[in-house]
């Protein structure tokens, strides 16, 4: 029978979502310190983490594709349509492993937001550096803002606000 196939899968799921959870927490941790020098490995790691769930993911729409055959539902039933066809105990399994994935996705959904928003602060901040110190990023260049070109010439013809000469000799 394939339910204990899948209840199999369904904890290894669990198990890559947990890691992956905690990859997002640590990338979290350090943005939130502005220790962006590990950044890279940390998003890399997660990267790796959501390849291997997408792997995952789509063995165990096949595993529960085979069960839900065997009772008798349409390919694509959901965990809990499975459950509900079940006989004790694989009803009580599945639905523990529903409750579980549910709450770690939104455990997940909430790191990926957190995380999107210090990324965008830390580029803002960026922006801002070297706004201050009269370099355009791509993004400002791309809308004419102000600055120097390759050259050091102002983009402006003047020096606007917030731009600074910078003394060579030193």
């Amino acid at each position: 029978m394939s339910l204990p196939d899948l209840a199999a899968v369904l904890w290894r799921q669990r198990e890559l979502i947990e890691r992956l959870s905690y990859r997002l927490e640590c990338e979290q941790l350090l943005l939130a310190a502005g220790r962006t020098a590990r950044l890279a490995l940390a998003t890399t790691e997660v990267e790796t983490a959501l390849q291997d769930l997408n792997v995952l993911e789509i063995q165990r729409a096949e595993i529960a594709d085979r069960a839900a055959g065997e009772l008798g539902l349409p390919a694509g039933s959901s965990l809990e349509d499975l459950a509900a066809a079940a006989q004790p105990p694989w009803t009580g399994v599945l639905l523990e492993h529903r409750q579980a994935l549910l709450t770690l996705t939104a455990e997940l959904s909430a790191f990926a937001e957190v995380n999107k928003h210090l990324l965008a602060a830390g580029a803002q901040a960026v922006e801002a550096a070297l706004s201050s110190l009269g370099v355009v990023s791509d993004a400002g260049a791309a809308n004419g803002a102000g600055g120097y070109d390759a050259r050091g010439r102002s983009r402006t013809g003047a020096r606007a606000p917030g731009q600074a000469f910078v003394d060579r000799v030193l």
